[in-house]
C-alpha cells in the first residue's frame, strides 16, 4: 500500500471533468472518440472518499431502489447510503479488516451488497464479489488463491463455510453461531472514515471469472481500471445525472458491478432493482413504467421473453434500450423499435475491461453489429494466423493495444504469470475472441476462438448459427459444435433446448433443420440435431467443449436421438 497522503479535490475535479466531457458528447460518438482521454486522477484515488462521497452527502436523491416480488419497496438516498457504508467500515475495521484485505462478498440483491462494497473501498480493502450459487469447493478455492481475510454473507448461506478451512473473519447478515453481525443496530452513530492513502494502482477488486474451458482465472483491477474505466460504459449505456437505471444481473459477476455500481455512480443515477423468485415479463414491464426507468440494460434472453408479452402498453420513461451478453437477433430488435420507437443497443466487454465496443446513443445501429470502439479503448483486430494487425475492413482477434496501455483494463490474471503472458502477447491483451469490421468501422461478433471450426473448408462461426436457430419458436437455448464426418471432416450439429410447450419430437427436429435450412447459407446448413441439457459454468454461459468432447468420444457411431437431415428427405432437397 502507498504511504502517499490522501488526494485533494483535483483528483475529483479531473474525474468530473471527464464525465462531463462524455455527457456533453452523449450523441456525438466522432467528437468523443477524437477528444476524449482517460483523467489523471494523480497517485492516490479512491472512488468512495474522492468520488460518491463529494456528491453523496447531503443528497437525498435517491440512490438505490429495491422493489420485492410482494409489493414491497426501499428507497435510499445517496446520504443514506454514505452513511450505512461508514457505519459497516467502522464495524469491519474494528473486527479486523483493513487496508489490503480481500473480503468474499457473497450477497444478493440487498442493501447490504451495496454497503458492503462502499465500506471495504472506504477501507482501501480488496473486494471478491462471489455468487450465492457457489459450493464448499468453490469457496475453499476462492479463499485460498485470493488469501481472504474475511467472508460477508447471509445467514442462510454460512452453513457452506463449515467445510471451507482457514482462518478468516465471518460476517453474517442476520444470524449465525460463531459470525459477526455485518453492521451495527441502525441507530449505531456514523463515524468518519479516514482516506486509506491508497495508490491509485492499488488491488480493489478480484474476480472469478466462469471459464469454459478450465478452472476460473482471478482477474485483478485496481482503484482506478473498473471505478474510473466504467466511464466508457456509462457513455455505451447513456446514463446521465437523476436517471433512474435498471440492469438486469446476478450480484457476484462483473456485469453486475458495471451497471448495477460504477457506472450509474459515475453518473449519479438511480439504480433500481427488482427481486423476483421467477421471471415474469408482465410484471418487469409495470416495474419499468411505474418505476419511470429511463435506462434499461438485459441478456438477450430477457428481451426475447419481453417480445412476447405485451409492448402495447408502451415504454413508460425509458430513453435507452440496452442488450449485453451477446448479439440480439435482428427480430428482435424490430419489434421493439415497432411497439416503442427504441433501437435496442449492445455491446462488448469482459471481466477483464470494461465496456469496449458499443452501439452508442444517437448513432446507427447496422443488425447484428455491436457497434465500433468506445472513447478511450484502443481496439484493433489481429490476425490469428500472421498476428499483424488488420488494416480497414476484415476479420481477426478482438485485441486492445498496449502502448500506452488502457485504464480499464485488468492488472493481470492474478498469481498465473503464463497465462498473463499469453494474454498479452505481442503488445496487445488478447481478449480470444473473433469479430469482422466493416468499411465504416462497425464490429460484428464471430464466436471465441475456440468455438470457430471449418466444415467443408468453410469457417463456422457457432454464434452465427444459433443467433438463427434461436428465433425458431421451439427453441429456447441452442449449441453449435463440430460433428466429425468422414467427406467433410466436420458438419455443424445443434444441441437444442425447447422452449416451454414443445415436445423433443421428429417433427420439432424437422422444422427446426427445415427452420435452418431456409435462413442459413448453404454452407452454414446444419446438418445434425439433439434435444439435449446444455452443459453451462456457473455463470449461465454453454460449455461447447463439453459438447464438442461428447462428439469425439461418439465418433463413428450415431448417439441415440440424434436426428440428421437425411433422416428427411423435405428438409434435404
Amino acid at each position: 500500500m502507498s504511504n502517499a497522503s490522501p488526494p485533494t479535490l483535483s483528483a475529483t475535479t479531473a474525474l468530473g471533468a471527464a464525465r462531463e466531457r462524455l455527457l456533453a458528447l452523449r450523441t456525438s460518438y466522432g467528437e468523443a472518440v477524437a477528444s476524449f482521454s482517460w483523467p489523471d486522477v494523480g497517485p492516490t484515488f479512491n472512488f468512495v472518499h474522492d468520488w460518491f462521497d463529494v456528491f453523496a452527502r447531503g443528497n437525498e436523491r435517491p440512490a438505490l431502489v429495491i422493489a420485492e416480488e410482494d409489493g414491497t419497496r426501499r428507497s435510499y438516498s445517496f446520504d443514506a447510503m454514505l452513511t450505512r457504508s461508514e457505519k459497516a467500515a467502522a464495524n469491519l475495521r474494528t473486527q479486523g479488516v483493513g487496508p489490503g484485505n480481500s473480503v468474499v462478498v457473497m450477497l444478493g440483491n440487498q442493501v447490504e451488497l451495496w454497503d458492503s462494497m462502499l465500506a471495504l473501498i472506504r477501507l482501501g480493502a480488496v473486494i471478491m464479489p462471489t455468487t450465492t450459487a457457489v459450493g464448499p469447493t468453490e469457496l475453499a478455492d476462492r479463499i485460498d488463491r485470493g488469501r481472504a481475510r474475511a467472508v460477508i454473507c447471509n445467514a442462510a448461506d454460512a452453513g457452506k463455510f463449515d467445510a471451507v478451512p482457514g482462518d478468516y473473519l465471518r460476517f453474517v447478515v442476520g444470524e449465525a453461531d460463531g459470525w459477526e453481525p455485518f453492521a451495527p443496530a441502525d441507530d449505531a452513530e456514523a463515524t468518519r472514515i479516514a482516506h486509506p492513502g491508497n495508490a491509485s494502482s492499488d488491488r480493489l477488486l478480484l474476480y472469478f471469472t466462469s471459464g469454459t474451458t478450465s478452472r476460473p482465472k482471478l482477474v485483478e483491477h485496481t482503484h482506478v481500471s473498473y471505478p474510473i474505466g466504467h466511464l466508457s460504459t456509462m457513455y455505451w449505456l447513456g446514463l446521465r445525472p437523476g436517471d433512474v437505471h435498471l440492469n438486469i444481473s446476478s450480484p457476484g459477476w462483473a456485469k453486475h458491478a458495471w451497471s448495477n455500481f460504477f457506472a450509474p455512480w459515475l453518473a449519479e443515477a438511480t439504480v433500481f432493482v427488482y427481486n423476483h423468485a421467477r421471471f415474469n415479463a408482465a410484471e418487469l414491464l409495470e416495474k419499468i413504467r411505474t418505476e419511470d426507468v429511463t435506462t434499461f440494460c438485459a441478456p438477450p434472453t430477457v428481451w426475447r421473453m419481453l417480445i412476447q408479452a405485451d409492448l402495447s402498453g408502451g415504454p413508460g420513461s425509458l430513453r435507452e434500450a440496452i442488450a449485453a451478453g451477446e448479439p440480439l437477433n435482428p427480430e428482435v430488435i424490430s419489434q421493439v423499435e415497432r411497439h416503442w420507437g427504441l433501437t435496442i443497443r449492445d455491446g462488448f466487454g469482459q471481466t477483464e475491461t470494461t465496456a469496449c465496443i458499443a452501439n452508442t446513443p444517437g448513432q446507427a445501429v447496422k443488425a447484428g453489429s455491436m457497434g465500433r470502439p468506445l472513447p478511450g479503448v484502443p481496439v484493433a483486430l489481429l490476425d490469428p494466423v500472421t498476428g499483424t494487425a488488420v488494416e480497414g475492413s476484415g476479420e481477426g482477434e478482438i485485441c486492445l493495444e498496449l502502448t500506452p496501455r488502457p485504464l480499464n483494463l485488468m492488472t493481470g490474471y492474478h498469481g498465473d504469470g503464463e497465462r498473463n503472458a499469453g494474454a498479452t502477447a505481442g503488445e496487445f491483451y488478447h481478449t480470444g475472441d473473433i469479430a469482422t469490421r466493416d468499411k465504416d468501422g462497425y464490429i460484428t461478433y464471430v464466436g471465441r476462438t475456440d468455438d470457430v471450426f471449418k466444415a467443408s473448408d468453410y469457417k463456422i462461426s457457432p454464434f452465427e448459427l444459433e443467433s438463427v436457430l434461436i428465433e425458431h419458436p421451439a427453441v429456447a437455448e441452442a449449441a453449435v459444435v463440430p460433428a466429425p464426418d468422414p467427406v467433410r471432416l466436420a458438419v455443424p450439429k445443434a444441441y437444442i433446448a425447447l422452449a416451454p410447450g414443445f415436445e423433443p419430437t421428429p417433427d420439432t427436429a424437422e422444422s427446426i433443420l427445415a427452420y435452418a435450412r431456409e435462413h442459413l447459407a448453404p454452407y452454414q446448413r446444419v446438418r445434425r440435431l439433439e434435444f439435449h441439457d446444455l452443459p453451462k459454468t456457473i455463470s449461465g454461459k454453454i460449455r461447447r467443449v463439453e459438447l464438442r468432447h461428447r462428439e469425439v468420444a461418439v465418433e463413428g457411431d450415431r448417439p441415440v436421438g440424434e436426428y440428421r437431415d437425411e433422416d428427411f428427405p423435405q428438409v434435404r432437397r
